[in-house]
Formats: C-alpha cells, sequence, structure tokens
C-alpha cells in the first residue's frame, strides 16, 4: 500500500522513541514513558530538521521532516485517538454518567470563564477579534479540534490558526510537565486530578499524557471529562454561527449560504470518530463482551500507544513557529490557560468535588 510505504519511516521512529520512553519510565515510575517521550522526540525532531537545513533539503528549524513527515503525522493523530479507543475497556456507561454528570457543572464554569476572559483580556492585548476567539475556544474546549472547527465558521485567516495552534500547543506541553507537580503538592486524589487534567488541558494527547503521569484512575476520570468536554465544541459552533449569520447581509441570510444553514451541516461533523469508538468500547465492557480482566492489558497498550504518540508531537514540535507566534497572543493563551487552571480547582472546591 502507498500509505504504508512513505509511512513506515516515521512509525517505526515514533516507535523506536516510545519504546526508549517506556523505558525511562519503568526506571523512573514517578515521571512516566509520555514526558520523557515529548523531549526525546522534540530533540530529535531538532537535529533532524537541523540536518536537513544543512544539507538543503528543508528550510531549516521551520522546515518539514522529508520522509518522516507522513508517519510522524500518522503517529501523532491516528495512535494517539486510537488509544483513546482502548481506554474505553477500563470504563462502564454506569462510570461515564456519574463521572461525566458530576463535573460538567466544572466544565461549563471553566468554559464561560475562558470565553468572557479570552474577550477581554484579549481586547486589552489588542488581539484581533478573529485570533482571541480561536484561542479562547481552543482553551476552554479541546484544542486544535476546537480551533479546526470554528476556524470556518468565523472566517479566521491562516495566519491567526498558526498563532492560536502555536499557543495552545506551548500551553499543552508545559501542562505534561506542570500539572501532575500542582496535583501532588495540593494534595489531589486521583479522581480530582482527572477533572483537573480533564477541564483545564487543551488538546486530548496532553489530556491523557497529563493524567497518565498522575495515574490509572486520574487517566479514566480525564478521558471522560475530557469527551464530554468535547462535546461542547457542537454548542459553541451554533452560536458563533448564529452571530457570523447576524454579521451579514439580510439576503445572505435568507438564502442560508455561509451562515446558519452551512454551520448546521458542519454540526454533524464535528463528532470524533474515537468518541465514537470510545463509547462503543464502553458498551462493550457494560455488557461483558469485554471482561473486566481484560481492562490492565487494554490500559497497558494504551498507555504505550499513548506514549508513541506523544513522542511523534514531539518530532514534530517546531520552535521556529512558536518564536514567531508572537508576544502579545502568547500572553493571551497563557493567561487563559493559569486561569482556567484556577477555574477549575475552586469550580471544584465549590460543587465539592475535591
Amino acid at each position: 500500500m502507498p500509505f504504508l510505504r512513505t509511512a513506515w519511516p516515521g512509525v517505526a521512529l515514533a516507535l523506536v522513541i516510545g519504546l526508549a520512553a517506556t523505558v525511562v519510565g519503568r526506571e523512573v515510575p514517578v515521571v512516566g514513558g509520555p514526558v520523557p517521550a515529548v523531549v526525546l522526540g522534540a530533540l530529535v525532531g531538532w537535529l533532524v530538521r537541523r540536518r536537513r537545513h544543512h544539507e538543503g533539503t528543508g528550510a531549516g528549524s521551520g522546515g518539514d521532516l522529508g520522509l518522516l513527515q507522513p508517519g510522524v503525522k500518522f503517529a501523532s493523530s491516528r495512535v494517539l485517538q486510537f488509544a483513546v479507543v482502548l481506554l474505553g475497556a477500563q470504563l462502564s456507561i454506569a462510570e461515564v454518567l456519574r463521572i461525566g454528570g458530576e463535573t460538567l457543572p466544572v466544565m461549563l464554569t471553566t468554559l464561560v470563564v475562558c470565553l468572557v476572559a479570552a474577550w477581554g483580556i484579549g481586547r486589552l492585548l489588542r488581539v484581533s477579534s478573529a485570533l482571541r476567539t480561536l484561542i479562547g475556544v481552543g482553551t476552554g474546549i479541546c484544542g486544535a479540534s476546537a480551533i479546526a472547527a470554528v476556524t470556518p465558521v468565523i472566517g479566521a485567516v491562516s495566519a491567526d490558526v498558526a498563532y492560536a495552534m502555536s499557543t495552545i500547543f506551548l500551553c499543552n506541553i508545559a501542562a505534561v510537565f506542570v500539572f501532575p507537580l500542582v496535583g501532588h503538592a495540593l494534595g489531589l486524589s486521583q479522581h480530582a486530578f482527572g477533572v483537573f487534567a480533564g477541564t483545564a488541558v487543551n488538546d486530548t494527547s496532553s489530556v491523557v499524557a497529563t493524567a497518565t503521569v498522575y495515574g490509572r484512575q486520574a487517566t479514566d476520570t480525564a478521558v471522560v471529562v475530557k469527551l464530554v468536554r468535547t462535546l461542547m465544541i457542537i454548542p459553541i459552533v451554533v452560536g458563533l454561527a448564529g452571530l457570523e449569520a447576524r454579521r451579514t447581509s439580510r439576503e445572505q441570510v435568507a438564502s442560508g449560504v455561509d451562515t446558519g444553514r452551512a454551520g448546521g451541516v458542519r454540526v454533524f461533523r464535528l463528532v470524533p470518530w474515537f468518541l465514537i469508538g470510545f463509547l462503543v468500547v464502553v458498551l462493550l465492557r457494560t455488557v461483558g463482551v469485554l471482561p473486566a480482566a481484560a481492562a490492565p492489558g487494554f490500559s497497558t497498550a494504551a498507555t504505550f500507544l499513548i506514549t508513541v504518540a506523544l513522542a511523534a508531537i514531539g518530532v514534530s514540535t517546531d520552535f521556529g513557529a512558536l518564536r514567531r507566534a508572537g508576544f502579545r497572543p502568547m500572553l493571551l493563551g497563557i493567561a487563559l490557560w493559569v486561569l482556567v487552571a484556577g477555574t477549575s480547582l475552586g469550580a471544584q472546591a465549590v460543587f465539592g468535588l475535591l
């Protein structure tokens, strides 16, 4: 198959780094595998770009990874998504409903605070409306997925998308290192940290990596919270589509072109496939097709796949893009990240989840 021929170098590299990181994680359990995977991956990616630059086959730190690019992209996305599906084997529908139901107030509180702060702080920093919207939904909902979903609705330009993605990525990487330390310092339980990671970290990969460092129960909770939080994309996109429709002419609104009708069609494409897969596996576990005794094996496999995916994400880190993201949008993203983290812990205390 053509894809296998082009993807295997990058996938093989991610697997090698993932195996090395897993060994490190076993030797230093408090660190785990995902964090070394990101660090080792970023180092390897930097070395590859540097070599391509000297050979004249790349564009320096901002160039692609050559033959490694397809496989690294596959490992950083599809492998991670498949790992999330496997995590469903550890949960029953009753647990999903229980965790999702009791943490919904925390999720809604962090989302509202984030969006309001994005508007207010973004205006103070003189960040454009489109860019602060992208950073706001990326921080408040689910990182790159939310940014990708919102971009066509608000008509954001590619430069704004690049700024937002770079900002969110920086906060994601920081969360993997910082949040477990915060959790241990505050003495958070596995459940409380899972809620914290699920509501205060952005992309699914970073949520899972952050929670995996803390513990298995934290990972279970964080995955459910994060996947429920991902569904917030739907009302946000509908709301933004409505706001955009109000800014168009009456003729455009009446015809339904690029407004509510187009946004409504997009809504049905927003639920990611791995969310459906996760719920299917949860259902199989609930009805007994997947026995409880198999859960540890699925968890081990999922953790390794997560480590491989994080290795690929590290390899794909573009330090040049982070430098080019600029000061003000980056400051906005960091401010929202800190604010959402504090709001998550505060809301858990208010709603009795700590």
